[in-house]
């Protein structure tokens, strides 16, 4: 990652510096968390042992919804065994997971009737009680 945010940043500067749109707050190009994320997961799963070296291999983020910025991740395991790529895309996911905040982001998750019933439990309980 070292190498990828070095080059970014050259190519960040290179064209900020070059006065193009420099005029404009909006115009101005940087890193953000997203694409350093986007470029991990691509790399992560170009150098993973699991992953089919010679079949497409796609990182990229969807239109935004109400529910975040989707990251849609298109690649091939270098086995047709279900239990195995089951396994392979688990443990996948779950690294991913577990680094997001790493780059200053959060997985959503839509609430279930079960993390309704339990925030409102906690807001009974932190209340004060009247009277």
């Amino acid at each position: 990652m070292r190498d990828y945010v070095e080059q970014k940043r050259r190519d960040i500067d290179s064209h900020n510096a070059s006065g193009r749109d420099r005029a404009i707050n909006a115009n101005i190009r940087r890193l953000t968390n997203v694409g350093t994320f986007r470029a991990y997961i691509y790399n992560y799963l170009k150098n993973h042992p699991q992953i089919h070296e010679n079949m497409t291999l796609l990182v990229r983020q969807l239109d935004p919804t109400p529910q975040g910025l989707p990251i849609e991740i298109y690649c091939f395991t270098n086995t047709t065994e279900w239990n195995t790529y089951e396994g392979i895309q688990s443990d996948l996911m779950d690294h991913l997971f577990a680094l997001a905040p790493d780059f200053g982001l959060r997985i959503f998750q839509s609430p279930s009737g079960q993390d309704v019933r339990e925030l409102a439990e906690t807001l009974r309980v932190d209340q004060p009680r009247q009277g």
